[in-house]
């Protein structure tokens, strides 16, 4: 009897500790509940006056569009893939005088017809995460690959992330590495007969010799690593920190950016008659050959910091705030700060202005058209690399259907997201972005 008791008791134990373990996984809420499909796509156009093909100036006219889609699939309670596909292209008549000899009146200021105005980005991401049961620790890890005609990244990372005080704090730790490798062009002069050549006169001349040699190495690697934390201080707010230590190294100049040395003599190609004129836009046939391409370093360490802070005012505003310094060993410092202001106008709609400041230092590698010397070590005409300053101001609107009433085939429509930024720089360079993204949930 003493013997069934004990076995009764097993029995019962087991069929207890079974139930509580069901109930366990039965009641344990889903990381992502079904499957999730993002379509994003972006309009960009830009135009300046200080294109690095040419030497630090010409036309920056660019024209890109792109797509992505990005599909997150619940693989089981706890666990997402996410694959995000997507492809660019641009058009840019600064790229295309890489080869300007296509065009009839080469010159800065204009695109000419070459293969080089156009190109096309492809790339993948795949990324795998998991959940803890508790829901307080997550890992991840993904791969990407990338493709244009030129140039091919490879990469791969991975990072975890750390809840705590009952999900009030939040750390995560991430790292990221990219091997690249570049199929290097050249300016159109370094690789191929020349059409005749004037001198500053506008004489024929024979004695362009420019300083060139090809690169022996083409490989471009990055390595990342940063830390956030992220805090609920209450209600109505939150704030969260960041720091990353960012390392590059290998071929960090680009074999297409021309340079134009103050200490050499000038020389041309196209219609002599505009060489007096060459800088300015009324120059309509002249094109100046290169000295050199841009040397930079083959190391570059970068360090940002950041912090966002978000207010809720109340149930119809609330503020976004951001501010990130930056400083690299190649003397360039940054600050960057926006504000981002959601104003929801009804239960589903949401109005968004937003603004973004940004100013930055020169890099030491840095001097404009015609200012460097060829006895530099390193040297550099990209205006990307100079001192500027720079406004951004936007507006969007959220659309939000929790309820997913609006459906196209097996998916319901959970949001649209549009906005349209304009971005001016001190130096000329101005641009317009537009993107609109649909989230849709499998149903």
């Amino acid at each position: 009897m003493q013997y069934k008791i004990v076995i009764l008791f097993l029995l019962l134990s087991s069929l207890s500790f079974s139930q509580e373990k069901d109930s366990t996984v039965v009641f344990k809420k889903r990381v992502l509940e079904s499957t999730e499909v993002d379509f994003l796509a972006s309009y960009y156009k830009q135009d300046g006056l200080h294109s690095a093909v040419s030497g630090g100036i010409g036309s920056e006219n660019l024209t890109d569009i792109a797509s992505n889609i990005i599909v997150a699939i619940p693989m089981n309670d706890d666990d997402i893939l996410t694959v995000d596909a997507g492809i660019s292209a641009y058009t840019s008549a600064s790229s295309s005088n890489i080869n300007p000899f296509d065009s009839n009146k080469p010159n800065p200021w204009q695109a000419s017809s070459g293969a080089s105005a156009q190109d096309a980005l492809a790339s993948l991401v795949v990324n795998y995460s998991h959940s803890s049961d508790d829901r307080n620790f997550i890992w991840n890890a993904d791969v990407s690959v990338s493709s244009e005609y030129d140039y091919f990244s490879l990469g791969f990372g991975g990072g975890i992330t750390k809840l705590f005080n009952n999900k009030n704090s939040e750390i995560s730790l991430k790292g990221n590495a990219y091997l690249d490798t570049w199929q290097p062009i050249y300016p159109i002069e370094f690789r191929d007969n020349l059409p005749t050549v004037y001198d500053q006169t506008g004489a024929v001349s024979n004695l362009y010799n420019p300083n060139f040699i090809s690169w022996t190495s083409k490989a471009r690697n990055s390595f990342s690593a940063s830390v956030s934390f992220s805090q609920v201080i209450n209600k109505k707010s939150h704030f969260s920190v960041f720091f990353d230590v960012l390392q590059q190294q290998g071929q960090l100049s680009s074999p297409y950016h021309r340079m134009y040395f103050a200490d050499k003599d000038n020389f041309y190609v196209g219609d002599p008659q505009f060489i007096p004129n060459y800088q300015s836009e009324t120059n309509k046939g002249a094109y100046q050959l290169a000295d050199a391409i841009e040397k930079l370093p083959d190391t570059r360490f970068k360090l940002p910091f950041g912090l966002r802070y978000n207010y809720y005012l109340n149930e119809t505003v609330s503020f976004r705030t951001y501010y990130r310094f930056y400083t690299d060993n190649w003397d360039v410092q940054s600050h960057t700060a926006s504000i981002e202001i959601p104003f929801k106008v009804s239960s589903k709609f949401t109005l968004f202005p937003m603004y973004r400041y940004y100013i930055q230092t020169k890099s030491k590698y840095f001097a404009p058209y015609e200012t460097h010397l060829s006895t530099e070590k390193f040297f550099t005409s990209d205006f990307d690399l100079a001192d500027f300053d720079a406004h951004q101001y936007g507006l969007g609107f959220t659309y939000t259907d929790i309820f997913t009433s609006s459906k196209i085939w097996k998916f319901g429509l959970k949001n649209i997201d549009f906005r349209f930024n304009h971005y001016d720089r001190s130096d000329g360079l101005n641009a317009n972005i537009a993107t609109v993204g649909f989230k849709f949930v499998m149903q």
